[in-house]
């Protein structure tokens, strides 16, 4: 192996790993900023989902330097854990449970 080659391949790994870290760090920002993790209960038009993935992709940087929402994805919260999923887009509001009951967060 000749020297072009093995520079190839380790610039090739770094760029792999930077980017595996860009999307865990965007899925962090959802966590963290969104209040979004696999499995949390969304609102979307009305119903209820349970968010299956979040779009990390589908996020842009805004002027103040912060992330839009993720587009998202979400079976109906009442059916059955096989139901299939949907892209509910970023038009959806978290669903937080309380001591009292359920309350939404924008």
């Amino acid at each position: 192996m000749d020297y072009g080659d093995s520079v190839h391949k380790v610039l090739l790994r770094k760029i792999q790993k930077a980017e595996q870290d860009l999307l865990q760090l965007k899925l962090d920002y959802c966590r963290f900023i969104f209040g979004l993790t696999h499995r949390s209960r969304v609102k979307c038009n009305g119903r209820s989902y349970m968010v299956r993935s979040v779009d990390v992709d589908s996020m842009e940087r805004l002027e103040n330097g912060s992330f839009s929402r993720p587009a998202i994805y979400g079976a109906p919260a009442e059916g059955p854990d096989t139901a299939e999923a949907q892209s509910l887009g970023t038009d959806w509001t978290l669903e937080e449970e309380s001591a009292t009951g359920a309350t939404i967060r924008s």
